[in-house]
């Protein structure tokens, strides 16, 4: 064990990515003892600090395969990191619940069924006319919504969380470096990253979560990876009218596929699309409003105060994500397209386990 313990210390990771899958990685193989060093040269402007940080997991219309067991797993270890990650940010937490809402009848019934054929996973069908929707119809002007409400299901702040596991890196003195790898090669045991400017990284092992960039440094002609570009948008509405009150709404819910989170009693975010191109479309407010058939007078592209977007990667030819080991001490964990802060624990994880087995 002490001759595990002092391998462990001598072995250093190189990760490539700092969006919340790479940090997630430095943070449970720097628990694990490990050496570790992140390499990134947009460190702030990852798709992460753009997402919207929603955990659906219980209210998952699946109960099987790979997916469902990812999810399931990141489930368990989500209150664990939690508890662990407020020692440096009391204030982390994921709020829950989590309200999926529809005004499509055939789509209600389709969640009801699911909440019906699913009793444990703490689902309550929400009827057209609950007190929840009833509120929601008068700030929207919407009728016909009926959906489910999750209590397990929920929302981390992904800016918060980016912070505190940024506290936690730098009080382990996990080292940065603001540089975009452009080669990696293998020499003996050893893992020899070029960065652009030149500069060379040794590691023992390399963990690349670098999105599409990750195509770049790999041999495509021995791995067949695909990944293309989604494009998500949001937007933040300021509404200024004293009878609307948007605290008085769910902390986070969607309407026909869109999100809605309320920031404070004036200000809501609305989000995401889906744009299969790496240039956000210039007008987004009537694709994430159409389904509003009689807008109320407050939702309008007047009152947009700001707009952000990230580009995620989604695999073209196999399930998201990619958790492989294309050779030894190299490992390719990318392609979350919107599940990266729902995964990172469960996928962490996975990362940890191949790397212990490839170095040890």
């Amino acid at each position: 064990m002490e001759g595990l313990k002092k391998s462990i210390k001598n072995s250093h990771i190189l990760i490539i990515g700092s969006g919340i899958i790479g940090k997630f990685n430095a943070l449970e193989l720097s628990e694990k003892g490990f050496q570790i060093t992140i390499a990134d040269p947009q460190q702030n402007k990852n798709s992460s600090s753009a997402a919207l940080g929603l955990l659906i997991s219980h209210m998952y219309q699946k109960s099987k395969g790979r997916s469902w067991e990812l999810r399931k797993k990141s489930n368990e270890l989500w209150p664990k990191w939690i508890k662990f990650l407020q020692l440096y940010n009391k204030n982390l937490d994921i709020e829950k619940p989590l309200i999926q809402l529809t005004s499509d009848q055939a789509h209600f019934e389709k969640l009801s069924q699911f909440v019906s054929n699913h009793p444990k996973r703490d689902l309550r069908v929400l009827e057209k006319g609950s007190p929840t929707i009833k509120n929601i119809n008068k700030i929207f002007n919407i009728k016909n919504l009926g959906g489910i409400i999750s209590f397990q299901d929920g929302r981390i702040d992904p800016i918060s969380l980016l912070k505190t596991i940024n506290i936690y890196l730098k009080n382990k003195k996990i080292n940065f470096i603001n540089q975009e790898v452009i080669n990696i090669k293998k020499l003996n045991n050893q893992w020899i990253s070029t960065c652009k400017n030149n500069f060379e990284i040794k590691s023992d092992a390399i963990i690349l979560c670098n999105s599409l960039d990750s195509l770049k440094l790999i041999d495509l002609n021995k791995n067949n990876i695909k990944l293309k570009p989604v494009l998500g948008q949001a937007i933040e509405i300021f509404i200024n009218e004293k009878e609307i009150d948007l605290l008085s709404l769910p902390k986070h819910f969607s309407i026909n596929g869109k999100n809605f989170i309320p920031l404070n009693k004036n200000k809501l975010i609305i989000g995401s699309t889906d744009e299969f191109d790496i240039y956000p479309k210039e007008d987004i407010f009537n694709e994430l409003t159409d389904y509003l058939t009689t807008k109320p007078s407050w939702l309008n592209k007047k009152n947009i105060i700001n707009r952000w977007f990230g580009i995620r990667s989604r695999p073209s030819n196999e399930a998201s994500p990619i958790l492989k080991s294309l050779e030894k001490g190299l490992i390719l964990c990318t392609g979350f397209y919107k599940n990266g802060i729902l995964l990172a624990p469960a996928c962490s994880s996975w990362v940890s386990n191949e790397i212990e087995n490839h170095l040890f």
